[in-house]
């Protein structure tokens, strides 16, 4: 245990945001620089608990107790390598995850709750800092080769575990840079691409081969990539997003958010000078109150609109876990990232009904209405119509499942009732040689539960091709069912 003491005597402290107005000038990630001594004061607040739910919150195992005792004693190195142990990426998931090890906590039944995730990043920033963070080539090459189609996180996680374990690793990505959603759909100022970028320069060393712009199906077959390789891994991810169809919705100036996202990203890969879907001057509307509408927010700043008001059915979460959340699961509350501390207003409990026309075939409002739970959905309130301005409006109402029709063609692969791809316990396809990890599996997911399936994928990978495997895999548990 770091402190037997630190939780009664240290506070939860947080990173500081950088200033509204200077932050929003730029694409840089929104926080300061937190102090190692402040860092290792926040690990001294962790119990080090008999049962540690956080170590059962997180999908990866993730041994949050252990490191956080190594902060606390100065041991970073170490500490990276137990957090390296269960996590191929915390740099990802310190920024990005909602952290379910968080609201796990032990602590935070009557107290705010270690703050694991800045103890995440923080470990894995300084090692790369520090030189810490090197390719770990195998010893020994199987003479197996593996296919991995799709560069998000499960693709990536697969591709690094199964190029370990010397197996000669491909990965296929449709687009023309690798790293799906992480390049593509999460802002800058939430995690810069440079971060990705050393991260894949260390698995291109270990000796994974990537294979950008080529889009399976119209570049190369899978019944290629089946006579090419003894296995496949499918990561493509959950793409297919949610449509409004309400009167309207064929009007200029409704996109959806993941049209507007990478073009913002490609703007600052240096593609573009500016975005074609560019709202500054303009008023925005965004449909959907999630981490994606968050994002949309964040750029819509950025880019100068002149008003961003972001929409959400459900009415306003409660401040605190309600009684049907209890601890430890994940509970629905009021949050406020980055990007609403930077204006724009929050709408709840509002549906649209129909967007309307400026009489030249562009969107020039949203309708809407406050609406009120009714037998298990939501009926409209009499006499709460009203109108509000939208130049612009981003559709941000999450994704259905993955785009797995061509996938599913090409394979020959089944989808479940939810459109999802079929496989089996251990992430087998009804196809011999074809595996399928991530989102494309289970559905829109978290970010740390695409890693966690890319590593279990990748351990069944392994068994398939040799008979038995030394990789680590995420043990699934009852708890973290839940907290999915």
């Amino acid at each position: 245990m770091a402190d037997p003491r630190g939780f009664l005597n240290v506070s939860r402290e947080n990173p500081t945001r950088r200033p509204v107005d200077i932050r929003l000038q730029d694409w840089r990630e929104v926080y300061e620089e937190f102090g190692d001594d402040k860092l290792e004061k926040q690990a001294s607040r962790c119990m080090d608990c008999g049962i540690p739910f956080c170590n059962n919150g997180c999908p990866l195992g993730n041994l949050i107790p252990e490191w956080n005792d190594l902060v606390y004693r100065h041991d970073w190195e170490v500490a990276i390598e137990r957090l390296h142990a269960t996590n191929n990426f915390p740099e990802f998931t310190g920024r990005l995850c909602p952290a379910p090890c968080e609201t796990a906590c032990v602590l935070g039944i009557n107290q705010e709750p270690v703050a694991i995730k800045q103890i995440e990043v923080s470990i894995i920033d300084k090692a790369f800092e520090q030189g810490w963070v090197s390719p770990q080539v195998p010893e020994r090459v199987s003479g197996r080769t593996v296919a991995v189609v799709g560069s998000g996180p499960a693709g990536l996680a697969a591709a690094q575990q199964l190029a370990r374990a010397g197996h000669t690793v491909a990965v296929y990505e449709r687009s023309d840079r690798i790293g799906g959603l992480l390049r593509y759909g999460i802002p800058e100022f939430k995690m810069e691409k440079s971060i990705l970028d050393r991260r894949l320069d260390q698995m291109m060393q270990e000796g994974v081969r990537f294979r950008p712009g080529v889009d399976i199906g119209i570049d190369v077959t899978g019944q290629d990539l089946r006579k090419r390789y003894d296995a496949v891994v499918i990561a493509i991810g959950a793409t297919k997003w949610r449509d409004l169809p309400v009167p309207g919705r064929e009007l200029n100036g409704i996109y959806q958010a993941m049209e507007v996202l990478p073009l913002a990203n490609r703007v600052q890969e240096g593609d573009l000078e500016s975005s074609p879907l560019d709202v500054a001057g303009k008023h925005v509307v965004i449909i959907g109150g999630g981490d994606t509408g968050a994002d949309c927010l964040g750029t819509s700043h950025r880019q100068g609109a002149a008003s961003v008001t972001q929409l959400e059915i459900l009415p306003t979460p409660p401040a605190d876990r309600p009684d049907s959340q209890p601890w430890p699961t994940y509970p629905m509350t009021y949050r406020t990232s980055s990007a609403h501390e930077e204006g724009g207003d929050r709408l709840f409990a509002v549906s649209t009904t129909h967007f309307v026309d400026d009489g030249n075939g562009n969107v020039k409002a949203l309708a809407l209405v406050e609406v009120e739970p009714f037998e298990g959905g939501f009926r409209p309130v009499p006499g709460s119509e009203r109108e509000i301005p939208a130049d612009v409006v981003m559709l941000a109402m999450g994704f259905t499942g993955p785009d797995a029709d061509a996938i599913a063609e090409q394979f020959e692969l089944s989808v479940d009732g939810r459109g999802n791809l079929n496989r089996d316990a251990h992430y087998a396809t009804e196809v011999e040689g074809v595996f399928v990890a991530g989102d494309a599996g289970r559905g829109q997911s978290l970010i740390v539960w695409a890693i966690a399936e890319g590593r279990a994928a990748a351990a069944a990978v392994d068994t398939f091709l040799t008979g038995s495997t030394n990789l680590p895999a995420p043990i699934e548990s009852t708890a973290r069912q839940v907290l999915a």
